[in-house]
């Protein structure tokens, strides 16, 4: 069985906020072995939410709607789900007295408009909420159920991990889980990627997926298992074919970002770490400034000296800001061509780095300042 996620709110399709609600279900379904299938959102229109809730409900067991709960004209979830299912609303004497408690915790009372929020489809089991105004509810029908939870990310929370996911688990008998190992990579095209791993890509559990990023891609390994275990077990195999495939372009797991796993090796090393650079707005800078171990490993970015050949300018930089090791990076923009350059120098020797660039001018300093940082992580591999 799987599940269909849809956010209500017309300020989410304008674009004035992010939908972060489905995100945290989608994971929070993995836990007991949900499948998310389908994400939408969808303005305040009674209409296009019913329409929407009922071609959901044909393809998916579990349909979860966000948002439209309030006492407003524009809240309009309560209308779309009944109207969905041919119900008519009805009001219900218990959630009027949740809601009026709740205001009294506020030292403040309802108007007459909080009253719509005690209204329900016809059938619907109420989900007490007591952490907001907005009473929940799920309507069960003959292919599964329709559960509603507020928009506000504090209750949905609140009501999804103490109310729904039990629910759930006892309603449709679920007990696996849905487990999910990402693995980051850096130095390697998607398209050179899936020419090397494209095969894994076929299964069918684990699931083997691929997410580019500006200079690096994700492999994300996604199995479905009775227990975190047996998804482990799953995983690991085809984990072990992937970096047996990727090697040393695979430099870190799970939300590490490069920036981290190469300062967790200069902390270990007892190593530092100066810049400079030109062309990146700084960019290499602020990702490195802003790590836990930047006081202990980062001596910080001086202007680059355009008297200097970058490589030069990396060796100064190790003695004018006593650091190990010294990275000087420099993009040239021209209308044939774009250019990164960068230079890493330590106690051993100078390395060199230089390639083209032809993506997006919005992506040009985060992907330089990638191609700077893996220039370092290599170069600490050498000399582990």
């Amino acid at each position: 069985m799987h599940a269909e996620l849809i956010a209500i709110g017309t300020e989410l399709v304008l674009g004035e906020i992010v939908d972060t609600n489905s995100a945290h279900i989608a994971r929070a379904l993995r836990t007991i072995g949900l499948e998310v299938q389908c994400i939408s959102a969808i303005g305040d229109n009674v209409d296009v939410i019913a329409e929407a809730i009922r071609r959901a409900a044909a393809r998916s067991q579990v349909v979860i709607t966000t948002g439209g709960l309030g006492p407003t004209v524009d809240d309009p979830t309560r209308e779309a789900v009944a109207r969905a299912f041919d119900r008519e609303l009805e009001y219900r004497p218990e959630l009027w007295a949740q809601v009026e408690e709740r205001f009294r915790r506020f030292g403040r009372a309802p108007t007459e408009n909080n009253r719509q929020q005690a209204y329900v489809p016809a059938g619907a089991i109420p989900v007490e909420n007591p952490v907001g105004t907005a009473p929940s509810f799920i309507v069960e029908h003959a292919g599964g159920a329709v559960i509603s939870l507020p928009g506000v990310p504090r209750e949905m929370e609140h009501l999804l991990a103490q109310s729904v996911l039990p629910y759930l688990r006892q309603k449709f008998n679920l007990t696996g889980v849905i487990k999910a190992k990402t693995l980051r990579t850096v130095g390697l095209g998607e398209s050179t990627i899936d020419a090397q791993i494209g095969e894994l890509e076929k299964l069918a559990n684990p699931m083997v997926g691929l997410n580019a990023h500006a200079g690096q891609v994700d492999i994300r390994i996604t199995a479905k298992a009775a227990s975190e275990a047996e998804a482990d077990a799953l995983i690991a195999p085809v984990e072990a074919q992937v970096r047996a495939a990727l090697g040393d372009y695979i430099y870190g797991e799970g939300t590490q970002s490069l920036e981290e796993a190469v300062a967790h090796v200069l902390a270990d090393r007892g190593l530092s770490l100066a810049i400079a650079e030109d062309g990146t707005n700084g960019r290499l800078n602020v990702r490195l400034a802003v790590l836990p171990q930047a006081a202990h490993i980062y001596r910080g970015a001086s202007p680059l000296n355009g008297a200097l050949t970058l490589t030069e300018a990396a060796d100064r930089l190790r003695a004018e800001r006593n650091a190990e090791i010294g990275l000087a990076l420099r993009v040239t923009v021209t209308p044939e061509r774009n250019q990164i350059e960068v230079a890493l120098a330590d106690s051993a020797e100078t390395k060199t780095h230089t390639q083209t660039y032809g993506g997006a001018a919005a992506n040009l300093s985060q992907w330089a300042s990638t191609v700077a940082l893996n220039l370092l992580r290599m170069r600490l591999k050498e000399t582990t």
